[in-house]
């Protein structure tokens, strides 16, 4: 049976159109799935459904998603975040297994913005305009020292805001797009914060997960809507392991008042 799918000229590009054209016939997608985004079931008989195809360095998978969640796209993506989107679709990673609860605890993942640093990263819902807003916030484990010097200072909001960032004196109001920038979402679950490439290349990553992170069905409700995240940042023991939303507001609040918090607005890549 022909299927309601809609695939991208990028997505196209990819499979070739003897490929597309079997999909669209029904003859190689299935009826019934989980969206990639919502990770809800969906049937391609019956709704509008988007091809998401994640590229590799040398494998790729494609996945199905609610057309009104996302577009279809090819989402570019490291070996590594590839095999991670690989279980969670397959149902195999136990990050895409776990409930959601109200608020998503910090990760630490391996990063390392010019120092021996690595950044722990928090999700959270961000009250503004009388709107929930995805967000997530950013906090080195030490003081980051600027390249090729050895400290003591920290430089953790100079280098970025030399990357862009804003200096966030008011948390009401809506930080502005960061140009090239952008997080990565892939079957439903955080993998990067990507940095422009150099010379103009594929981007890279800025913060990458060693370990998928989840995020809750509030959060990801929320970016599917704005297809947008508010990316904050403060220097390290600025904003601490808060356990509520409102008690990491209070916190961005204290740091964007003693002049030590930076936010960016980023788009969402991929899923």
């Amino acid at each position: 049976m022909p299927r309601m799918l809609e695939v991208s000229d990028d997505v196209r590009a990819e499979i070739g159109d003897e490929e597309a054209n079997r999909l669209l016939a029904g003859d190689q997608a299935p009826s019934s799935y989980d969206c990639t985004s919502c990770r809800t079931p969906g049937d391609s008989e019956r709704e509008q459904t988007s091809t998401v195809l994640f590229v590799g360095e040398e494998t790729a998978v494609l996945a199905f998603a609610h057309a009104l969640c996302i577009p279809s796209q090819v989402v570019n993506v490291s070996e590594a975040q590839l095999q991670g989107a690989v279980r969670s679709i397959t149902g195999t990673d136990p990050a895409a297994e776990a409930p959601g609860d109200a608020f998503a605890a910090p990760d630490v993942p391996q990063a390392v913005p010019g120092g021996q640093a690595v950044l722990g990263i928090t999700s959270g819902l961000v009250l503004i305009g009388g709107e929930l807003h995805p967000a997530l916030v950013v906090e080195p484990t030490a003081p980051i020292a600027r390249p090729g010097t050895d400290g003591p200072g920290d430089d953790f909001l100079p280098l970025l805001i030399e990357q862009g960032f804003i200096p966030v004196t008011d948390t009401s109001a809506l930080p502005s797009q960061l140009s090239g920038w952008s997080v990565l979402l892939a079957a439903g679950l955080l993998h990067a914060v990507l940095q422009p490439g150099i010379d103009g290349g594929a981007p890279t990553s800025w913060w990458q997960a060693h370990k998928a992170l989840s995020v809750t069905d509030g959060w990801r409700a929320a970016v599917n809507k704005t297809q947008r995240v508010l990316v904050y940042a403060a220097p390290v023991g600025s904003i601490g392991q808060q356990p509520r939303e409102d008690l990491l507001r209070d916190a961005l609040d204290k740091a964007a008042a003693g002049g030590k918090l930076v936010a960016a607005s980023m788009p969402l890549a991929g899923t």
